[in-house]
């Protein structure tokens, strides 16, 4: 693959927003849930309810030659990608009472009208510009987290994207997945709480061991698979520190990342203790105005559809076939760590 040039960035924004009107359908089932329905879940039913304007189901069921499967789901890839600012921005604003939906900016780019959409300030297009950062990093990482592989393995059953998705989307609803963010903000949220201002050094030590000791964790800290500092944390800390270096919020999120991995180092029990994307990524929205915790995963949905949905386009032109995960057995697993104590 290339960098696309000036004209063919034009040539894909230009598909996008032809593509970007919603179904009249969605924002009547959307009105028509229970007014404290958790947004991911408004949003997930949104994704699976237009599942009837899949291509790829449609000229399946027409007979379409296997050798055709990836254009068939890269029309839904597009529709789909085009679709989720509009629909995210109103789930925003119908859960949290925001006001009525806001139409499409047909000047704006697809996460600038994402940002105009949602209805908070864009000074200086200085949000969309976060926006556009925070979705390319949240897009995908690696197959192995849990909306990305669920979502591949739901797709590679040869359902279309809209199934496929919303099944990842499910996932990462999780606490162990999607939830992170939010956690991580909460925490600094609390720290600054009790000292009632960027706390010094020492405040900052003894509350992350006191956390530690009441048998809780810290979140945004540690990694399944990185040992080194999450590249993702570390554009998204530049970004904030070009922009606004003296917000209490990103002060502290930088003195704990100079602080939480000794005391991580201290208790031994972290494989990494450097930071993961999500120990600054919930501060910077908090900056730009979004402040209600549960519309984070969303934000991350959106991100993550990004990045998966072309991974399946190459899916289906490559002939991937279906994944059947190998399973154990409760004996399997005996024997293997009886094998690894004998070793």
């Amino acid at each position: 693959g290339q960098i696309p040039n000036a004209e063919e960035l034009k040539d894909l924004q230009n598909e996008l927003k032809a593509k970007s009107e919603v179904p009249a359908y969605v924002w009547s089932v959307i009105d028509a849930m229970p007014a404290d329905s958790h947004p991911m879940v408004m949003f997930n039913t949104a994704v699976l309810i237009m599942q009837k304007e899949s291509v790829f189901a449609k000229r399946y069921d027409e007979g379409m030659k296997k050798d055709e499967y990836w254009d068939a789901t890269y029309e839904d890839a597009m529709n789909i990608i085009a679709k989720l600012p509009a629909i995210a921005a109103y789930v925003y604003r119908k859960r949290f009472n925001k006001g009525p939906r806001i139409e499409q900016d047909k000047n704006a780019d697809w996460s600038g009208n994402y940002v105009h959409m949602l209805g908070l300030p864009n000074e200086n297009d200085e949000f969309a510009k976060l926006m556009r950062l925070y979705l390319n990093l949240h897009s995908d990482h690696e197959g192995g987290n849990v909306s990305a592989y669920s979502s591949a393995t739901i797709s590679s059953a040869l359902s279309d994207l809209y199934y496929s998705l919303s099944g990842g989307l499910n996932g990462l609803a999780g606490p162990l997945h999607g939830l992170a963010n939010q956690e991580c903000l909460g925490w600094l949220l609390d720290v600054y709480k009790m000292f009632g201002k960027v706390p010094s050094r020492d405040e900052l030590y003894k509350f992350a061991w006191d956390t530690l000791n009441s048998g809780k964790v810290i979140p945004g800290y540690g990694h399944a698979v990185l040992r080194v500092p999450d590249p993702r944390y570390t554009a998204q800390m530049k970004f904030a520190k070009e922009r606004f270096p003296q917000d209490d919020l990103v002060q502290l999120a930088d003195m704990v990342f100079d602080v939480v991995p000794t005391v991580l180092r201290e208790q031994g029990k972290a494989k990494n203790p450097a930071p993961n994307v999500d120990a600054i990524s919930g501060t910077l929205q908090y900056y730009y105005g979004v402040r209600e915790f549960d519309f984070y995963t969303v934000l991350f949905g959106v991100g993550r559809a990004l990045g998966v949905t072309p991974n399946f386009v190459w899916a289906r032109a490559l002939g991937q076939p279906l994944e059947r995960p190998k399973s154990l057995s409760t004996k399997m697993l005996e024997d293997i760590v009886k094998a690894a104590q004998t070793a």
